[in-house]
């Protein structure tokens, strides 16, 4: 080849095949090929205008909230390395076991609460709790020992003072002094200062609504077990009184007869005293979330109407006021059940009673809408 001479390119026969071009992934480059760099220039979306339709969706919610894809995502996820972990699947599913009966688990409930003034392992109650109980208890027993007392000395006087009769089952429920201001009211109010408060306060209530527990039951049991260490106190302390009159003087039939009525009398007088003062005691520890406020609430409101009522009563001379006191209501009501000598003179004992139905009717209603709101967590 002479110098000056163009370079002509080589002619391919026809025969021979033409060669293809390399294809190769970014992967694996072409070997001692200078590979070109092109400019990448940045993809630009395009604005959003007023032809542009809405889709409802953000960006977060298309990137993140959107449905497709995810079904592949989670069955790669389940079937993906076994060394690096396993997801399981959590299905919540009822208790399916044999429960126990209804009536067992209330027991449950009111055992918890009574067993635990004798007893461990139930309700914690205090120590000054108890030693005023039992205090109580055996200061109820004063005329019941007195009795006795006068069936051995054998005097008639000393019997007439003590002994079963109209006036003295009165007085043994319904007596001011010191019954229904030292004894009664403030064993009630010892009793319903942490019932249900303590509940509300601890998130005691979780533990009782996680279970199959209603709040009928609920209410029920706690009623329950105020009333019956309160009819302990007055209740079997009445039937001792009675008891030990016919066992210390011999009393027969006729005695029986004659004074029985009487002693229905305080009985249902009795009822009607434990029932209003648990009543009006839980509507107020169902509102609070501590022990003082139901208690101090609850002797406020016994004493308190009764301290108001005499004052209006001495000076202006109007009985009115007693029918806002619930032990006044009570006295009238259990002077008629018994007959003794009635000290209301301005109204008819029917308004007393009727007084005292609505103010249980009150108070349970107050019980009731409170517990009703009660959550299953603490509040």
């Amino acid at each position: 080849m002479n110098e000056g001479e163009p370079i002509t390119p080589p002619q391919i026969p026809q025969s021979q095949p033409i060669p293809q071009p390399i294809v190769t992934t970014p992967q694996q480059p072409i070997p001692n090929v200078t590979q070109p760099i092109q400019s990448v220039e940045p993809a630009t979306t395009p604005m959003a205008t007023a032809e542009t339709p809405v889709t409802g969706q953000t960006r977060m919610e298309a990137a993140w909230g959107s449905s497709e894809g995810d079904e592949d995502y989670t069955e790669m996820a389940s079937v993906g390395h076994s060394g690096s972990g396993e997801i399981f699947q959590q299905n919540y599913e009822p208790w399916r076991g044999e429960l126990n009966p209804r009536w067992m688990r209330n027991w449950a409930i009111l055992r918890h609460h009574v067993l635990g003034i004798v007893k461990k392992g139930h309700r914690p109650w205090g120590v000054p709790t108890k030693i005023f109980l039992v205090l109580v208890f055996f200061a109820s027993l004063s005329d019941a020992g007195l009795t006795l007392l006068a069936s051995l000395i054998g005097e008639s006087e000393f019997h007439s003072m003590w002994g079963v009769n109209r006036d003295n089952l009165y007085g043994h429920v319904l007596g001011f002094f010191p019954r229904n201001v030292m004894y009664y009211p403030i064993v009630a109010a010892l009793l319903v200062g942490g019932v249900i408060s303590e509940d509300r306060n601890h998130g005691t209530s979780a533990l009782y609504f996680s279970r199959p527990i209603n709040r009928f039951d609920y209410v029920g049991m706690k009623y329950a077990s105020v009333a019956i260490i309160q009819a302990v106190i007055i209740i079997f302390t009445l039937f001792l009184y009675y008891l030990t009159e016919i066992m210390a003087f011999g009393r027969g039939w006729a005695w029986i007869i004659d004074t029985f009525p009487l002693f229905l009398g305080a009985l249902v007088g009795g009822v009607l005293l434990i029932i209003t003062y648990t009543s009006i005691g839980l509507a107020l520890s169902s509102v609070s979330k501590g022990k003082f406020f139901p208690g101090i609430g609850l002797l406020a409101i016994i004493l308190g109407t009764k301290t108001l009522a005499i004052i209006v009563k001495n000076l202006f001379d109007r009985e009115i006021l007693y029918l806002l006191s619930p032990y006044d209501c009570l006295a009238h009501v259990g002077q008629a059940l018994v007959k003794t000598q009635p000290t209301y003179d301005q109204y008819s004992w029917t308004w007393s009673l009727a007084s005292l139905i609505v103010m249980n009717a009150i108070s349970l209603y107050v019980l009731s809408s409170r517990v009703s709101s009660m959550e299953v967590t603490r509040e």
